[in-house]
């Protein structure tokens, strides 16, 4: 198995976690490393613990996952599996299930009314031949321009709500002496912005025309790729290799006017003491009815020798669904819980946004869904090699197209 078609521990959901007898030992493998992502994970660490139980932390740098998705595989491969892992939405961890080394999660499903309780197209994505293998824990849509209003407002650039407007706002940024884009100049943080920009031209559309039908004909696709190299020339210098939250960074602290990232970027905004509305501002990169692509985090969990291993695997992930914690851990992580009756109240207007978009469901596979992690990956090699080299839109298009046919 290949680190692409490989995917995370989930944490079943739906119990009643009501503490521990004894002091269970969790292990549990990840990639939240950043500041923001550190401070949400410390919210399941800590209602673990005070549980009675014992939290062995794991984090894996890399913002992508990859890397701590070859260690679990590995790990679980090798007789010597964490208690629980990380992993996306998707078709990551297909294959370890196919090689039956993942607990499902019926029974806890099953208490915790999850058939009920998860919106339809968010069950479908945790389900694998009909059962539950993993638990998810947030909503994240990877769709989101963020901006740092002051330093708009200091280059005399309107506040965008669209792609085109915020062409417009960069080029006054740019002449202001600030760097327009941050962009991390990473293979996955690059795929982000190609797919941001595809909602963005055909809207959803085009999204499933290019992803779920694998056609890339006609003139929507072409302007897409046209409109993301023309983003090229309000990048930095720096930006190849930097992580994507150093590149939220620097929209934090006034470097850069815009960063086109997933709403794990507000987490960062969060832990700085930043206020949504107030100091930044959020929109999707399609406008404010675009479909909201669902990505996220669940986790799984592998199957266990130790007899009581199971039972510390279900309880954890009672704990990570449970309502309070769901409340807790989103608001700190940037992402939207992904119960519909939780208290939605005190979230902010970002987040806002994304819980009416699944009242109104608009919500959209995301490319991790309606892609094998091997394509999804040669798909997003050829954005990158676009992206950092001179190849001609033509030769894109045609590179792209074979990729998502592979």
């Amino acid at each position: 198995m290949t680190s692409r078609t490989l995917a995370p521990i989930a944490l079943a959901a739906g119990l009643v976690f009501s503490g521990l007898a004894q002091a269970q030992k969790a292990e549990v493998i990840h990639w939240w490393t950043s500041g923001g992502e550190a401070a949400a994970i410390k919210e399941f660490a800590a209602a673990y613990t005070k549980a009675g139980g014992t939290w062995v932390d794991t984090p894996i740098a890399g913002g992508g996952g990859a890397q701590a998705r070859t260690v679990m595989a590995n790990r679980t491969m090798g007789g010597d599996p964490p208690t629980a892992a990380q992993y996306n939405y998707g078709r990551q961890y297909e294959e370890i299930i196919k090689e039956g080394l993942l607990n499902d999660l019926d029974d806890v499903a099953t208490k915790g009314n999850w058939d009920k309780l998860l919106p339809e197209k968010i069950k479908n994505a945790v389900k694998v031949n009909g059962k539950y293998y993993a638990v998810p824990v947030n909503l994240h849509n990877e769709n989101w321009v963020w901006y740092n209003k002051a330093v708009l407002a200091k280059a005399g650039a309107k506040e965008p709500t669209t792609l085109d407007e915020m062409f417009a706002a960069m080029d006054k940024v740019k002449a202001s002496g600030a760097i327009p884009l941050a962009l991390g100049g990473q293979g996955w943080q690059e795929g982000i912005t190609f797919r941001g920009v595809l909602l963005a031209t055909g809207g959803q559309e085009l999204y499933n025309k290019t992803f779920k039908d694998k056609d890339t004909s006609g003139p929507g696709f072409r302007k897409a790729v046209e409109t993301f190299k023309k983003l090229k020339g309000y990048v930095d210098p720096g930006s190849p290799g930097r992580d994507w939250n150093l590149a939220t960074a620097m929209v934090i602290e006034g470097k850069a006017g815009f960063q086109m990232m997933g709403d794990w970027a507000k987490g960062e905004f969060v832990n700085a003491g930043k206020v949504a509305g107030k100091d930044y501002g959020c929109f999707m990169a399609g406008g404010p009815k675009m479909p909201y692509a669902i990505g996220g985090d669940v986790f799984v969990f592998p199957k266990q020798k130790a007899p009581d291993a199971a039972a510390a695997q279900k309880k954890l992930a009672a704990l990570m669904i449970s309502p309070e914690m769901q409340v807790a851990f989103n608001n700190k992580k940037g992402s939207i819980p992904i119960r519909t009756d939780v208290d939605t109240s005190k979230m902010d207007v970002c987040a806002q946004a994304g819980v009416q978009a699944i009242k109104e469901g608009r919500l959209l596979a995301s490319d991790n869904e309606l892609l094998s992690p091997d394509a999804k990956g040669a798909f997003e090699d050829v954005v990158s090699k676009f992206w950092n080299s001179d190849m001609s839109v033509d030769d894109a298009v045609k590179s792209m197209t074979a990729a998502l046919k592979r």
